[in-house]
């Protein structure tokens, strides 16, 4: 083999070598293009995860990746946010302010969201972006027939009537500080009587009537499956749980198309249709991406 041979040759080698390099450059970047959405193991958080990674493959070339649901709830979840293994998942303000702050209480919702966006940078590199605008928090509930047999559409039209109703909830709803005590003090009710109730059938007790209201949650499934009537805290005794998204801020800097995609969720889901997708999933059996896809289709996220 002749000089210039030899030379044509080193110089096809080190050209293969340079695709070679620019090929694993490119894988990096497929990777680095990925972002992985968490959640916790509970039926609304699957299915707002499956909003979130149709909205993102919808709007953005960003390829998402489903993480499996995280036991533990919060606690756990934050680790794997602090750690890298997910980028971003639902969240509830009321519980990033106790739970994973620690703070007291706070009546004032606009407070506490912007501290949670301030605090969360500052001790963890993370945002909130987009209030979806349905809230997850305590609620009283009641049958049909007898918000409409007493005129009840908030906690405070209980005060006229209480005395001819019986209050169900389970055990530790009687024993907390925040519970049935200062729900009575806050508001000025006087039931007929008290029921405990197993958390499992609570909502069974207040149909088949052994009880006429209820401590439930704003979005539970049962509240649409019984066709109950959520009472407004007018007072606004409970913490604010409004539903967001964490995003680590090293991925909204590499990704920033991400926030605007995210904000898109603001005020998009509200109390009765989060409580309707939950009732999809947890009564009809009906799969979480089908449930996202039909609610994303109906508000022309995507096609």
């Amino acid at each position: 083999m002749n000089n210039y041979m030899k030379k044509g040759l080193a110089i096809l080698v080190l050209c293969c070598f340079a695709i070679a390099a620019l090929a694993g450059c490119g894988g990096k970047q497929t990777e680095s293009a990925t972002v992985r959405i968490g959640a916790k193991s509970m039926t609304e958080q699957m299915i707002l995860q499956e909003i979130l990674a149709q909205l993102i493959e919808a709007k953005t070339d960003l390829t998402v990746e489903r993480i499996e649901p995280i036991a533990g709830g919060t606690s756990n979840i934050q680790i794997a946010m602090e750690n890298g293994e997910i980028d971003l998942y639902p969240e509830y303000t009321g519980t990033g302010w106790l739970t994973v702050l620690k703070h007291p209480e706070t009546q004032d919702a606009e407070y506490m969201y912007k501290e949670l966006n301030k605090q969360y940078n500052e001790n963890f590199d993370m945002s909130w972006v987009g209030l979806y605008g349905f809230e997850n928090t305590y609620t009283l509930a009641v049958r049909a027939e007898t918000a409409a047999q007493y005129g009840l559409s908030k906690i405070s039209d209980l005060a006229a009537v209480s005395d001819q109703l019986v209050f169900g909830a389970n055990f530790d709803y009687f024993e907390r500080e925040d519970g049935y005590a200062k729900v009575c003090a806050t508001y000025d009710l006087h039931f007929k009587d008290t029921a405990e109730v197993d958390m499992g059938l609570k909502y069974q007790t207040l149909v088949e009537k052994k009880c006429d209201v209820l401590n439930a949650y704003t979005t539970d499934s049962q509240i649409a499956e019984f066709g109950l009537v959520t009472l407004a805290d007018d007072k606004k005794l409970f913490t604010d749980y409004r539903c967001s998204t964490v995003v680590r801020n090293e991925v909204l800097d590499t990704h920033p198309e991400l926030r605007d995609v995210l904000l898109l969720m603001e005020g998009l889901i509200s109390n009765e249709e989060m409580t309707k997708m939950n009732y999809e999933l947890n009564t009809n059996h009906r799969l979480e991406s089908e449930i996202a896809a039909e609610f994303l289709k109906a508000k022309g996220m995507i096609d």
